[in-house]
């Protein structure tokens, strides 16, 4: 809820800070489909990049065996998402990156892309580190 707020929040700001003929051609940068991908695939890149985000997370913070480099290796995943997911979907993984500029802009098209590719990625990699990757000790 925090997450969701906070991004209705900051879209908000950026509508009253930044001119009108700013913000409106990019929807206060509510993430879009490219048009060269569809829905689908949009859906299971936003996914697979929500996978790799929330598997440098377990790696490198809740892995005790882990080398203490979490905003790096975090960075350094979302700097890849950003850099390769970015074009072609907005790569948002995260709901609430998406929701505050669609509910602020009133752009909603294709919106569930943004809720349950990274859902459904988040939840495949926790499920995937805390049944199988993580050592026992960091379990309990």
């Amino acid at each position: 809820m925090a997450q969701l707020l906070g991004a209705v929040l900051a879209a908000l700001l950026i509508k009253m800070v930044y001119p009108l003929g700013v913000v409106r051609p990019i929807s206060l940068g509510t993430p879009v489909i490219a048009n060269t991908i569809q829905f689908h695939q949009a859906l299971i890149l936003e996914g697979i990049m929500t996978f790799f985000l929330v598997s440098a997370v377990f790696g490198t913070l809740l892995n005790p065996a882990a080398p203490k480099l979490g905003g790096l290796g975090i960075g350094l995943t979302l700097l890849f998402d950003i850099l390769v997911g970015g074009p072609l979907t907005g790569a948002a993984v995260n709901p609430a990156r998406a929701f505050g500029p669609a509910l602020i802009s009133g752009q909603w098209v294709a919106h569930a892309v943004y809720w349950v590719g990274p859902i459904a990625g988040g939840v495949v990699a926790a499920l995937l580190w805390q049944h199988v990757l993580l050592p026992r000790e960091a379990k309990s």
